[in-house]
């Protein structure tokens, strides 16, 4: 018979030697998971992004499939540029919620970037895209 309880989230804690590197969309990052994607049934991802080098080139226009991703910048800085015609640079200290769907360009970073990284679902498709007709 099967198990008919419903799931429930649990605590999940992570240090600096419990936060594997994982895989991740960039070359140019190293990627540590918080543990939260499992802890939360896939409710929500959080994770860490350190450059390793700063970008020599933009990402490409892209978007995200998900509700939102949502991005505080620890250390150093991330130049961005939007459908909507308006560029952004992030700060050590500032944040940014992005839509899901919005299309974005990563176009520059500081060689010392460090980004706390949280998208809703956890399971975040990245969909590159054409960039946007500007008239």
């Amino acid at each position: 018979m099967p198990d008919s309880s419903p799931q429930i989230p649990k605590l999940a804690h992570a240090t600096a030697e419990t936060a594997p590197l994982v895989a991740g969309r960039r070359d140019f990052f190293k990627y540590r998971d918080l543990n939260v994607s499992e802890a939360s049934l896939g409710r929500m991802r959080a994770q860490t992004m350190t450059a390793i080098r700063g970008m020599t080139e933009p990402t490409g226009w892209h978007y995200h499939e998900c509700e939102g991703q949502f991005i505080y910048m620890l250390k150093g800085w991330v130049d961005l540029e939007f459908e909507t015609g308006e560029t952004l640079r992030v700060s050590e200290g500032e944040s940014l919620f992005i839509p899901g769907g919005l299309q974005h360009n990563e176009i520059a970073t500081s060689d010392d970037l460090k980004i706390l990284e949280v998208s809703v679902p956890a399971d975040m498709g990245t969909v590159p895209c054409d960039p946007p007709a500007r008239t």
